[in-house]
C-alpha cells in the first residue's frame, strides 16, 4: 500500500477479495471452501492499512480521529446489515448466490473508489485553501506522496512502533472475545438467552457510539491547543481504565447489571481502538502508515488466536464453576487493555528519532 498508492492498492485489494467472492461459489467441500476464505482474508487484509492511509491523505490531525470513527464503525454496520442482504438470498436462491452478489457489490464500489479518491495533491476539485488546510502538518515528501517504504525492521526499532502494535494487539482480543463469547458467557451465568438478547446487541451499539465519541473528543482537545500525543493518550486512558469495568461483571448474575457493565466497556474499547487505529498517521510519513497498521494488525490477529485458544482451554476446564466458569478469563480481558494503555503511554512518546525526523513529532 505505501509502494504503489492508497488509490491503486485498495483498489487492487477489492477487486482481489471480491472476485474470490464470487469464486467462492464454485468451492465443493470444506477444503476448497477453506481455500477460498484464507483467500478472501488475504485479499481484505489492506482494508485498515489503506483506509488508515487514505485518512493521513486527506485529514489534518484534529479531524483524524472522526475519520477513523467513521470507517471502523462502518465494518460494524456493515456486519448488522449483512445478514438482512445475504440471508434473503440464501433462502430464495441457495448459498452459492450469497457468496458471488456480495462480490458484485465489491465491484460496484470499485467503480465509485477509482472515480472519487485521489490523493491531494492530484485530486482534480481541490482548491488551493483546502489543500493548505489538509497539509499544514504535513512535511514536503508526505504532500508529494513519497512512495519509497520503510523497512520492516528499521521501522520495528522505534518505540512508537511498539506501542502503536500493542495499542491493537492488547485490546482486539477483548473485543473478539466479547463479540463471539459473550453469548456463552451469558448462558454461563445462567442467564436465558431468549431473555439476554438484549445484553447481546446494546454493547455493538455502544461501541459504535464509542468510536465516535473518542475520535471528536481528540480532535476537540487538539482544537483547544493540547498537543496531538496528550489529546490521543486522554483518550487511551479512558479506554484503558473503562475497559477494567468488565471484572466486576464476575460478582453478579444479575442481566442489567451484566448490561450496564458490558456497555461501558465496550464504549471505552472502542474509544481506545480509535485512537489505536490513528496513531500510524498520527507518528508516521506517509510512506509508512499503512505497514505500520500494517504490523499493528497482525499484532492483533495473532493476539485474537492466542486469546481464543486461551478462552476455550480454560472455560472447558472449568465447567465445574457453573456461573464462575469465567471469571478468570474476564478478569484478564479487563486488564489486559489497562496494561496496553501503560505500555503505549510509555512507548509513544517524542525521542530521538523525531528529533531525526524519522517519527513525527506528537
Amino acid at each position: 500500500m505505501d509502494r504503489i498508492g492508497t488509490r491503486r492498492g485498495l483498489s487492487l485489494s477489492v477487486a482481489w477479495y471480491s472476485t474470490v467472492s464470487m469464486l467462492t461459489s464454485l468451492a465443493n467441500g470444506l477444503f476448497g471452501l477453506a481455500g477460498f476464505r484464507f483467500l478472501l482474508g488475504a485479499g481484505e487484509s489492506a482494508n485498515w492499512p489503506g483506509a488508515t492511509k487514505a485518512v493521513s491523505e486527506w485529514f489534518p490531525n484534529q479531524e483524524r480521529g472522526l475519520a477513523t470513527a467513521l470507517f471502523d464503525s462502518g465494518s460494524s454496520i456493515g456486519g448488522a446489515v449483512a445478514p438482512f442482504v445475504v440471508l434473503p438470498i440464501f433462502f430464495r436462491w441457495g448459498w452459492r448466490p450469497a457468496f458471488m452478489i456480495p462480490g458484485v457489490l465489491g465491484f460496484l464500489w470499485l467503480i465509485a473508489w477509482r472515480w472519487i479518491y485521489y490523493p491531494p495533491a492530484q485530486h482534480p476539485r481541490i482548491s488551493p485553501a483546502e489543500l493548505r488546510l489538509i497539509t499544514a502538518d504535513r512535511t514536503e515528501n508526505d504532500v508529494q506522496g513519497d512512495n519509497t517504504p520503510a523497512r520492516w525492521l528499521d521501522l520495528l526499532r522505534f518505540p512508537q512502533t511498539w506501542g502503536t502494535i500493542i495499542a491493537r494487539s492488547f485490546t482486539d482480543p477483548v473485543w473478539f472475545f466479547i463479540t463471539d463469547w459473550l453469548p456463552i458467557y451469558l448462558v454461563a451465568k445462567g442467564i436465558e438467552l431468549r431473555s439476554g438478547l438484549i445484553a447481546v446487541w446494546i454493547p455493538f451499539i455502544a461501541a459504535d457510539v464509542g468510536n465516535f465519541v473518542g475520535g471528536a473528543a481528540s480532535g476537540y482537545l487538539i482544537k483547544r491547543g493540547w498537543p496531538v500525543g496528550a489529546a490521543r493518550k486522554a483518550i487511551v486512558v479512558f479506554g484503558g481504565i473503562g475497559v477494567t469495568l468488565l471484572i466486576p461483571t464476575i460478582l453478579t448474575t444479575n442481566l442489567f447489571a451484566i448490561t450496564t457493565l458490558f456497555v461501558i466497556a465496550t464504549f471505552s474499547y472502542a474509544s481506545f481502538t480509535t485512537i489505536a487505529n490513528v496513531l500510524p498517521s498520527d507518528l508516521y510519513h506517509s510512506n509508512s502508515v499503512a505497514t505500520v497498521s500494517g504490523l499493528s494488525g497482525t499484532g492483533a490477529g495473532i493476539g485474537t488466536i492466542i486469546a481464543f485458544k486461551l478462552v476455550g482451554y480454560f472455560s472447558d476446564a472449568r465447567q465445574a464453576t457453573a456461573t464462575h466458569a469465567f471469571d478468570p478469563i474476564i478478569v484478564i480481558a479487563g486488564l489486559v487493555p489497562f496494561v496496553g494503555m501503560i505500555l503505549v503511554l510509555l512507548l509513544v512518546r517524542n525521542n530521538r528519532a523525531t528529533e531525526e525526523g524519522q517519527v513525527r513529532r506528537i
